[in-house]
């Protein structure tokens, strides 16, 4: 099956990430949210990084209005009957996760596959929901999606060949790598990065180093971009506990168990760059 069009649920960071890529391969796209204002502040996030793309030479003014005209912002969820692939990407909540995919299957026409963006729920156990469990697939994108080249397609216990194989080519098409991965809580990314980053946390706790000293070691000596605890205030420490309490809870083993200085940040509200405050200031 080829996909030609799109629905993308959520227009927050990764979500407007993921209509960017796809109006750039020449896909059409609804970016769809529940409010008017969520959609536009997607919309001004695409627009300006495009506008970079322009002001670079990377791309014309042109290309950058043919771009903007393959997204069609959408607040009703009926769009879902005009689309060949829906992808969710909200927030990182099964039960939410599970009602979003409940409305699609009654919605979305009979050929339609249901992706989730989740970084590290079952897809099994969202697929279990609907009516075409062989057409619903994990498809979780990095962030910034426009910049990362790493796909986890992640099959549930019920996905089809068709189904992976048409996911596999889309994400090529969209001018990123994807990696097979098998549905196992956190799937490979984040079953290996958040351990470390809870274990700098750790580190941190024990009074073993600063923040500062725990990313040098981790940027000069293993040659990392970024230091674990700057990553983990980039990616917000409200989901790096979700995940770590996900990955708790479906292995059950206590080598993940969430920092408690992880969840006493949390609790005071330093959730990282979002917030102002997580393991450093920002202003």
């Amino acid at each position: 099956m080829t996909v030609q069009t799109v629905m993308v649920i959520g227009a927050g960071q990764m979500g407007s990430g993921i209509v960017q890529v796809h109006a750039m391969a020449g896909v059409q796209v609804f970016m769809h949210d529940l409010k008017p204002e969520f959609v536009e502040r997607g919309m001004n996030t695409i627009t300006k990084n495009l506008d970079r793309q322009v002001e670079k030479g990377r791309m014309t003014e042109e290309e950058r209005n043919d771009i903007l005209a393959r997204i069609t912002p959408s607040t009703d969820i009926q769009n879902a009957a005009k689309v060949d692939l829906v992808i969710e990407a909200a927030v990182e909540n099964m039960g939410i996760k599970q009602n979003i995919f409940k409305e699609l299957d009654q919605i979305a026409p009979e050929h339609t596959i249901l992706a989730t963006n989740t970084s590290s729920l079952p897809i099994t156990e969202i697929a279990a929901v609907t009516n075409r469990p062989e057409k619903v697939i994990g498809m979780h994108f990095m962030n910034p999606v426009p910049v990362m080249k790493l796909v986890e397609i992640i099959r549930g216990l019920a996905t089809s060949d068709e189904v992976y194989g048409t996911i596999e080519d889309l994400s090529r098409q969209l001018g990123k790598i994807p990696v097979e991965v098998n549905d196992f809580p956190g799937f490979v990314s984040n079953r290996i990065l958040m351990p470390m980053i809870n274990e700098a946390i750790y580190t941190v706790f024990e009074g073993v180093a600063t923040p500062e000293a725990v990313d040098e070691v981790m940027k000069l000596g293993m040659n990392h971009p970024m230091g674990p605890l700057t990553l983990a205030d980039f990616i917000g420490l409200d989901t790096c506990l979700y995940i770590m309490e996900t990955l708790h809870e479906g292995f059950g083993d206590d080598k993940y168990r969430p920092c408690p200085l992880l969840r006493k940040y949390v609790k005071a509200g330093w959730l990282g760059k979002k917030s102002g405050r997580g393991f450093y200031v920002y202003n």
